[in-house]
Formats: structure tokens, C-alpha cells, sequence
């Protein structure tokens, strides 16, 4: 007879933990890095969840509902090792110990906060000035440069201005676009 426990449990976050010196190889940023990339991160959240707050209409009292699975940490990091390592959604759920659809939605959730608070990349900066991009095209054009796109399945998403980035192959079948512009040393340029 097997016995099977439930434990929660996060492999990636807790390997961190114990190895931080590894955590370059396995979310493409330093430990350090990871530590202020997780609290400005929930800050942000923060800021997000009242402004939502605000918004809502309450039948019930605040507080109600399931809790959260993952804490912010391990739901930042999920996104980061998502980003880094490619897994299916189905694998990312078995690592962190969640549902595929659960790895989905704290991937494209955090993905967002990420996206506002990290820089934007060397192209987009100079992609409203005309004399600074051709400068940065003409530095390129040094370099042997891949570029990279991907479609992913997704919801469709409520807001008018969110589905333009979107493709609608069949009536169900809903992707986002995704192109990545990678650097010499496997360093991504643009996303």
C-alpha cells in the first residue's frame, strides 16, 4: 500500500535558499538581485490590490476566499524560472507544488509586474528617438544576433487594448506572440 503525503513544498525556491551562489544559473539573476526583485515587486502588488480593493463591490467581508498557494516569493520566482528554463505549465505546477492553471496564472500575472519594474530593453528605449535607433542599428549590425518568436496558448483576454497583442488562429484556440532578440552571450535584447 502506498501512502502519499501532502506537503507543500517549492524545489526551486527552496534550492535557492540553501545554494544562493546557483541562483544566476538557475534564474538568470544574482540572489541579491532576486531579494530587491522580490520586494519592489511586492510593493507593486500591493499598490495593485488596493487600487483593486477600491474598485470592488463586496458581498463578503474582506478576507474571505482561499488562501494563496505560493507565497509573493516563490509566485516571483516561478515566473523568473519560467522565463529562464521554459518548462510546460504542467511541469511548472509540479515543481511549485500547484495546478498548471495556477503556474499559468501566477506566470502571466507576475510577468506584468516584472515588465513595469525592470528596465525596458535597449531597443525599446531608443525605439522613439530616430537618430538613437539608427545609432543602435548600426552597432548591431556588428554583432551575429538570433531572433527567436514563440506562440502560447492563452485566455482571451476582457480588455480591448490587451487582445491587439493577441492572435486568433480558430474560434477557441487564442495566442500571444512572443519574440525574443538575443545577444552574442545568449543575453536577450528585446521580449
Amino acid at each position: 500500500m502506498y501512502l502519499l503525503l501532502k506537503v507543500k513544498m517549492c524545489i526551486v525556491l527552496d534550492y535557492i535558499e540553501k545554494y544562493p551562489l546557483r541562483t544566476k544559473q538557475i534564474l538568470g539573476i544574482s540572489y541579491e538581485q532576486l531579494r530587491s526583485l522580490t520586494e519592489s515587486s511586492g510593493i507593486k502588488h500591493k499598490e495593485l490590490e488596493k487600487i483593486k480593493e477600491n474598485q470592488k463591490v463586496r458581498i463578503n467581508a474582506a478576507g474571505g476566499g482561499r488562501p494563496q498557494k505560493l507565497s509573493f516569493s516563490e509566485q516571483i520566482v516561478l515566473c523568473l524560472f519560467y522565463l529562464r528554463q521554459m518548462p510546460s505549465f504542467e511541469i511548472l505546477g509540479m515543481l511549485f507544488g500547484i495546478s498548471k492553471t495556477e503556474a499559468n496564472d501566477n506566470f502571466h500575472y507576475w510577468r506584468k509586474i516584472i515588465r513595469d519594474i525592470l528596465p525596458a530593453s535597449l531597443l525599446e528605449q531608443v525605439s522613439t528617438i530616430d537618430s538613437d535607433l539608427e545609432i543602435v542599428q548600426e552597432i548591431l549590425t556588428k554583432f551575429q544576433l538570433l531572433v527567436d518568436s514563440a506562440e502560447q496558448p492563452i485566455n482571451r483576454p476582457s480588455q480591448p487594448e490587451e487582445q491587439k497583442n493577441t492572435i486568433q488562429e480558430r474560434k477557441n484556440n487564442i495566442l500571444e506572440k512572443i519574440s525574443l532578440l538575443v545577444f552574442q552571450k545568449l543575453r536577450i535584447l528585446s521580449m
